[in-house]
């Protein structure tokens, strides 16, 4: 079949070999869609559209769109009406997306989603001086792998810039934002997470703003402890005045990242951390009670272990004064911890971090204490320091109901080695960043798609198997990124602290003193085309807008699959579940398909916080989770999830009530003007997790 055809035209004008067998699957696929599978029919039609292409174009090349007309004209001639309107219209769904694509001024070259293009173009690709595209996502792909491959030996670069190349442009594995933004460009730097001290003096303050704006602009994230500084209304020697504390310096901050751009390409986002023990713990608590206020910040609360026995145990506290050491008083731990709680239900604010637990688990103790994360709290880090971050699909990783293991390990492997060669190539905004990255090689390898991954293999997420499944896959990332981190440091050497941390004596060398970090993904799984991070589905179909003006239904596409496979697939359908996101309650849905595709609002808090703990039992860094709750959720339920995730060891929790936000970036359809429900809606960067926008979907 195919022998009078050696070649077909391209829409790009690209003459390419003829490959028969596509013209077979495009028909199994449309019989697919209607419900058929029928292997040796969709040959037989398959064998009549390649004669029929054959005989017409025996001394031409036919074009693309020449092919599929013949496809058309076998499956009417084989009277099969139903499989060929399901073809035409995947021809015409696929011609509108290649106009919307046409509009963003992207050449797709490796057919992604619409949503996903339009991503790239505005955040991703090179653009020339007239902003418009300058290079297509493979040619970004290349760009990245060449950049970070450079950091391998003599002809090994063009071997591992080929791997990291291929395991990008097959959305196998995604490195963090700034490393597709910068990476080969002339800023280059490639760090989404950074840390940053903040001294109790002004040149400390104002020291640690300018930082912060130079690291913002260059496309990283900040994290700041502010527990450091003294107390309001406490003395300033050098000028006998009344200090400010440490909530109006955060106002500093959060007006230098209003303005500052970062490139251009996404805003500047913190996180703001204060000690429980803190004289002003009730003022922070309390800082964003008002809309809109430090809207570019999260926080959280430093949670130690003493505090957390006192809220068990309805004890009284102590309060003590940074600078003195002094005890300033005494509060109800409860009363504090039932505030934070109620604060966190009615504004999404403050988290908790569970320092003490960060600190044990911190394999570098003897260089001090960790006191703040990165602005989404999956990176705990020293002052100072910065760490790179990767994420493995998992979706990828989940073949015929089982996880392909001898996969998923070659993609850490690899995963492992990208990012250590990206410490290297990295040019870092500040000399003390440089010099302690350097020193530590922390790097943060995760994973996203597991929600589909579990749909894959028919796993509700809220389940006693998912559980099991999320902590077998960690453990084994665990395991064998610890090892490739070993091998290459036995291969190029140890990072320089190694003598200082728990790895002595475990390993003979280590190139990373960590490896692994759960991250909620964002654009990355956009661009991926999978579920972000270790979240649940947000919807199992919505409508996402793509540009003003321009909303597009998306339908979970493992769902669509399984509704067409067993027979209760419509648009209709379709539609109806976009207004509600939800199949939960739909009977027309079988029950079984119903449990497997649930969504982040219809799991309960608890299955939430532990699918988080499941995940960090075997992450040396810590899990970026969000704990999902209805928007009639009680403070109780987030007393209930805080209290949880102390008692499982996570290392922070963050809870978002929906409509608890005066914006978000995802809505559940209300009604229009005519009464009639509106669909869910989500922004066009938003994957799933926090659906404020304070929790910057580009982050990483």
């Amino acid at each position: 079949m195919g022998g009078g055809i050696a070649h077909v035209q391209k829409r790009d004008g690209r003459i390419v070999p003829f490959d028969s067998t596509k013209i077979e699957d495009a028909i199994s696929k449309a019989m697919a869609a209607v419900g058929k599978k029928d292997g040796r029919l969709a040959k037989s039609v398959a064998g009549k559209a390649a004669a029929a292409i054959e005989k017409k174009f025996a001394r031409r090349i036919p074009h693309v769109e020449d092919v599929q007309d013949s496809i058309e004209e076998a499956l009417v001639g084989a009277e099969l009406a139903d499989v060929a309107k399901a073809y035409i219209l995947y021809r015409r769904k696929r011609g509108e997306e290649r106009e919307v694509k046409t509009f963003f001024g992207v050449k797709d070259d490796l057919k992604m989603g619409i949503n996903a293009v339009k991503v790239m173009q505005k955040r991703y690709l090179k653009k020339d001086e007239a902003g418009r595209a300058a290079e297509t996502p493979s040619g970004m792909f290349r760009r990245v792998a060449r950049a970070v491959a450079s950091a391998e030996r003599g002809r090994e670069r063009e071997k591992w810039a080929d791997a990291f190349y291929e395991a990008m442009a097959a959305r196998e594995f995604m490195p963090n934002s700034p490393t597709l933004m910068n990476a080969g460009t002339q800023l280059g730097q490639l760090s989404a997470c950074f840390v940053l001290p903040v001294g109790d003096s002004l040149h400390g303050i104002f020291g640690s703003v300018e930082h912060m704006a130079v690291i913002q602009q260059s496309g990283g994230g900040t994290g700041f402890s502010f527990s450091r500084l003294r107390p309001k209304g406490d003395i300033v020697k050098s000028t006998m005045g009344i200090a400010s504390g440490p909530v109006s310096f955060m106002g500093v901050f959060n007006a230098a990242t209003e303005v500052i751009r970062q490139g251009g390409r996404r805003r500047g986002a913190n996180m703001g951390v204060l000690r429980c023990d803190h004289p002003d713990i009730l003022e922070f608590v309390r800082c964003k009670e008002k809309p809109g206020s430090f809207a570019n910040f999260n926080i959280s609360v430093a949670a130690t272990d003493e505090f957390m026995r006192a809220v068990e145990a309805n004890a009284d506290y102590e309060l003590v004064n940074p600078r003195t050491s002094a005890v300033a008083r005494r509060l109800n731990a409860r009363s504090v911890f039932n505030l934070i709680c109620t604060m966190a239900w009615e504004t999404g604010d403050p988290g908790l971090i569970f320092i003490d637990e960060v600190n044990r688990r911190h394999p570098l103790k003897r260089l001090g204490e960790i006191e703040a994360t990165n602005p989404c709290g999956e990176q705990p880090l020293l002052p100072y320091e910065s760490c790179n971050l990767g994420s493995i699909n998992l979706e990828r990783c989940a073949e015929k109901g089982e996880i392909a293991w001898g996969k998923l390990g070659g993609l850490v492997r690899l995963g492992v080695r990208f990012l250590d060669d990206v410490i290297s190539v990295n040019r870092y905004p500040l000399s003390q960043v440089r010099d302690i990255t350097h020193a530590n090689r922390k790097i943060g390898l995760g994973v996203m798609g597991f929600a589909d991954m579990l749909t894959k293999m028919g796993m509700p997420y809220d389940s006693k198997e998912a559980l099991g499944a999320g902590g077998r896959v960690m453990r084994f990332i665990f395991s064998e990124a610890q090892k490739e981190s070993a091998r290459l440091g036995a291969e190029r050497g140890s990072f320089p602290n190694f003598g200082l941390s728990t790895w002595k004596g475990k390993h003979r060398a280590m190139r990373n003193s960590t490896v692994c970090t759960v991250a909620p993904t964002g654009t990355i799984s956009i661009i991926a085309g999978c579920s972000s991070g270790i979240e649940p589905l947000f919807a199992v179909s919505f409508v996402r807008d793509v540009m003003e003006g321009t909303r597009l239904v998306e339908t979970n596409a493992q769902f669509e699959k399984v509704a067409r496979e067993r027979g209760f697939h419509s648009r209709e359908l379709m539609m109806r579940i976009a207004k509600r996101g939800s199949i939960e309650g739909m009977r027309e849905i079988p029950r079984d398909v119903r449990e497997v595709f649930v969504t982040a609002m219809d799991i309960s808090p608890e299955w939430h916080v532990r699918m988080q703990a499941a995940f960090q039992r075997h992450c040396d860094n810590a899990v970026s989770k969000t704990i999902n709750l209805p928007k009639g959720a009680t403070p109780e339920d987030v007393r209930r999830a805080y209290l949880l995730a102390h008692r499982l060891r996570c290392k922070g929790i963050t809870v978002y009530r929906y409509g608890s936000k005066p914006e978000q970036v995802l809505y559940i359809g209300g009604a229009d003007e005519r009464g009639e429900k509106d669909f869910v809606s989500a922004d066009s960067e938003f994957a799933g997790g926090c659906p404020a926008p304070v929790c910057p979907p580009a982050m990483v």
